[in-house]
C-alpha cells in the first residue's frame, strides 16, 4: 500500500486524548482529521501521532484540529488531508459527543444543555456524507425521557417520524442511511477492567449497505478483566522502590493488603462480574481537583483496596515530593496513578499525556475506552469490506 493510500479513512471530532481513536485506528482505520477543544487533550494526539511508528500515516495525512467543532470547516480546515477526502470521501465519520447533557451525573438537559453536539454531528454527516457513522455517549441518553430526541436523530439518519414538545409528529425524509443498530456495550466484555456502559449508534449509508447484513460486536471476554489482575504489576512497582530502604517493611505490608482486598474482592465476585472498578469519571473543569467519583464509587474502590480521594504522583514525582503517605501508605490503600486509571480504561502502555497531573486524569476519565472503540470499528469495517468486494464483483 502506497504512504499515501489507507484502506479504510476515518474523521473524528471530539477526539479527547484518542480513546476512540486508539480502537479505531486498532480495528484498521486511519484518520483524515482529528478534532478537539481541550488544548491538553490536542496536545495529547499531537505527541502521540508523532512519536508512534505505528502512527506514522496519521504523523503524515492526518490533520490535528485543536478547536471547537462548531467551527471546523472541512473544506478549509484540512491542509494534509483535503485532498485525500475531496478524492475518496470517507470511510467513517466518528465521534464521542459530550456527555454531560445526558449523563446521570448531571442534570440531563438533553438539546437544551449547550454542550449538545448531536445537531453538530449531523450537520456534518450531511456535508461529508461518510460511508459510515458512529456515534458514542453515556448510556444515559437511552433513558425513556429522552425517547423523542433519539427519534428525532434517527429521523434525520434514515427518514421517519418523531414527535416535538407540542406532541406534534413530525416527519423527516432523511440522509439515506440505515440506522443499523443503537444499543448499549459494556466495557468489561471486551477485557476493559471497568463497568462502563456505553451507548453507541452505527449507521451505514444506504448506497453502502444495500444486502449486506452489519452484524453488532459480541463480547470478547467470558469473564472481566479485574482491578487485582490489570494493576498487579504497575502496584508492585510503585512500592517496590521502597523495599531496601527505611520503609521496607512498610512498603510490603502495604502491597499485600493491597493484593489481599482487591484479589478478594475479585475472588468474592467471580461469575457475578469480577472485581472490577466503578466508573471512571473525568470530573468538570469548575470543581477542584480529580478524584475518583462520587461517594459509591469512592466505597466501591475502597472494597478493592484503593483509596479514590484524590490522583497519586508518578513514581518520580511521589519520591522527589515525599509524597508517600498520601499515594501509598492511606488508610484506604493507595490512591491510583494517571497511568493505573489509564490501564483501567484499556489504554495501550505507552500513550503519553500531555498537561498536569489534573489535566492527565480528566483526559483518561472522559476517554472512551480503546478496546470497545476496536470492536465497533471492526464491526464496521466488517461490512465496508463486504460491500467493497460485492461492488468489484458487479463492476
Amino acid at each position: 500500500m502506497a504512504s499515501t493510500e489507507s484502506e479504510f479513512t476515518s474523521i473524528e471530532i471530539c477526539a479527547g486524548a484518542g480513546g476512540q481513536a486508539i480502537g479505531l485506528h486498532e480495528a484498521g482505520f486511519r484518520h483524515l482529521a482529528l478534532v478537539e477543544i481541550d488544548k491538553h487533550a490536542a496536545k495529547t494526539l499531537e505527541r502521540n501521532i508523532n512519536a508512534l511508528e505505528s502512527w506514522s500515516w496519521e504523523k503524515q495525512h492526518c490533520d490535528l484540529l485543536a478547536k471547537d467543532v462548531k467551527l471546523f470547516e472541512p473544506d478549509t480546515d484540512l491542509p494534509k488531508s483535503g485532498d485525500l477526502l475531496k478524492r475518496d470521501g470517507v470511510d467513517l465519520l466518528a465521534g464521542g459527543v459530550p456527555c454531560p447533557p445526558f449523563s446521570h451525573a448531571g442534570k440531563q438537559l438533553g438539546k437544551y444543555d449547550e454542550r449538545d453536539l448531536f445537531p453538530r454531528m449531523l450537520e456534518l454527516v450531511k456535508e461529508l456524507q461518510p460511508r459510515a457513522v458512529m456515534i458514542e455517549n453515556v448510556r444515559g441518553l437511552m433513558d425513556p425521557k429522552f425517547s423523542d430526541y433519539r427519534d428525532w436523530i434517527v429521523a434525520e439518519l434514515q427518514g421517519g417520524t418523531y414527535r416535538e414538545e407540542d406532541g406534534n409528529a413530525v416527519t423527516l425524509r432523511g440522509l439515506d442511511y440505515t440506522v443499523c443498530h443503537w444499543g448499549v456495550l459494556e466495557a468489561s466484555d471486551f477485557g476493559v477492567p471497568q463497568l462502563r456502559p456505553r451507548a453507541i449508534l452505527v449507521a451505514i449509508r444506504n448506497d453502502v449497505l444495500k444486502d449486506v447484513k452489519y452484524e453488532w460486536p459480541t463480547p470478547t471476554h467470558e469473564e472481566p478483566v479485574s482491578v487485582a489482575e490489570a494493576l498487579d504489576l504497575s502496584m508492585e512497582e510503585r512500592y517496590k522502590q521502597y523495599f531496601d530502604g527505611a520503609d521496607g517493611q512498610r512498603a510490603r505490608d502495604a502491597l499485600k493488603r493491597w493484593r489481599d482486598a482487591a484479589g478478594g474482592r475479585d475472588r468474592e465476585l467471580k461469575g457475578k462480574g469480577g472485581g472490577i472498578a466503578p466508573t471512571l469519571v473525568g470530573g468538570s473543569k469548575k470543581h477542584g481537583g480529580a478524584d475518583l467519583g462520587p461517594s459509591r464509587a469512592k466505597a466501591a474502590w475502597r472494597l478493592l483496596g484503593v483509596s479514590g480521594l484524590g490522583v497519586a504522583n508518578d513514581i518520580e514525582t511521589c519520591r522527589v515530593k515525599e509524597s508517600e503517605d498520601r499515594d501509598l501508605f492511606g488508610p484506604d490503600g493507595p490512591m491510583l496513578t494517571v497511568e493505573q486509571a489509564a490501564m483501567i480504561q484499556g489504554f495501550p502502555k505507552g500513550w503519553v499525556l500531555d498537561g498536569g497531573k489534573t489535566a492527565q486524569y480528566r483526559q483518561v476519565g472522559n476517554a472512551f475506552p480503546p478496546p470497545v472503540a476496536a470492536a465497533v470499528g471492526k464491526s464496521i469495517i466488517e461490512v465496508l469490506k463486504a460491500a467493497r468486494e460485492r461492488d468489484a464483483r458487479q463492476s
